[in-house]
């Protein structure tokens, strides 16, 4: 009865074990796949602009600036040019801390600095899900490194977030903002990096691709200038189909398709907290 017992206690915790597991990859699919928009580097497109969902994460884009020359990375769990021998600490470690194993830097265009705010939970979600998806044979191009550019944290993501901090809307907020890495874009970039202390959420950098040049608007709660005017569902609206308060349509790179599939309860905070940041001209 003993063994009996003990045996069964066992297979309770191996099936608590793998529903344990199955909810981080869960929880990392939704975060992946919307707020995160990793697929927009590391996903291969069609002529039509679509992933080839075939060919996930398997590496894709190519960043030819003065600082470096990259390609977004394989991130798939293929052994010999994916993630596949990395290690679940070795991958936090690249994603918060922007370095990989061998101790090559990553770029400063992978957002690791806007990482380091995640919560333990939602950093073990995204490392068991890219170790799930389909590994995929594809070598992209070593980066080189021209100038050496820092990754900049902004202010009040320096340090991992509690899960209690999310039940506050207007902090779930600046949590999904920050690990969407929104204000990467939507802050000015100056020699020194992007001023987050005068320009937080001013938009104006340019961003050059197939869709030719787009300038990144200003987000702030001003009410000419930024978004102050507009209506929590304009905002959503702006965010999920990239249609502008007229109306008209907005352009690339922005992931609207991937934060089309986010919860409405994130969504929501996500406007809550662009209502608190300054306004700015």
């Amino acid at each position: 009865m003993i063994r009996l017992a003990m045996g069964i206690a066992a297979v309770v915790a191996m099936t608590g074990a793998a529903a344990a597991q199955s909810d981080l990859v869960k929880r990392g699919s939704y975060l992946v796949n919307t707020i995160l928009t990793c697929g927009n580097c590391h996903t291969p497109k069609g002529p039509d602009g679509r992933d080839i969902k075939e060919r996930a994460f398997s590496g894709f884009l190519e960043f030819d600036e003065p600082p470096w020359k990259v390609t977004a990375s394989n991130i798939t769990p293929d052994k010999e040019t994916g993630i596949g021998k990395w290690t679940r600490a070795q991958i936090r470690t690249a994603l918060t801390e922007g370095k990989r194993p061998n101790g090559v830097p990553l770029a400063a265009i992978m957002p690791s600095a806007f990482y380091k705010i995640f919560t333990r939970r939602d950093l073990d979600a995204v490392v068991a899900y890219v170790r799930s998806v389909k590994p995929i044979k594809n070598k992209v191009p070593d980066p080189v490194y021209r100038i050496n550019v820092p990754h900049q944290t902004p202010p009040g993501a320096e340090k991992p977030f509690r899960e209690a901090d999310l039940r506050n809307p207007v902090k779930r907020g600046f949590y999904l903002v920050t690990i969407g890495h929104c204000m990467e874009c939507h802050t000015p970039l100056t020699p020194k990096g992007r001023d987050y202390v005068n320009g937080l959420g001013k938009g104006g950098f340019e961003l050059k691709g197939p869709w030719g040049v787009s300038v990144s608007r200003n987000i702030t709660s001003h009410k000419e200038k930024g978004i102050g005017a507009w209506t929590d569902e304009e905002i959503i609206r702006a965010i999920t189909q990239g249609v502008r308060k007229d109306g008209t349509k907005l352009k690339p790179p922005m992931g609207y398709s991937y934060y089309a599939g986010m919860t409405n309860a994130d969504l929501r905070a996500i406007v809550a907290y662009l209502r608190t940041v300054p306004p700015k001209e």
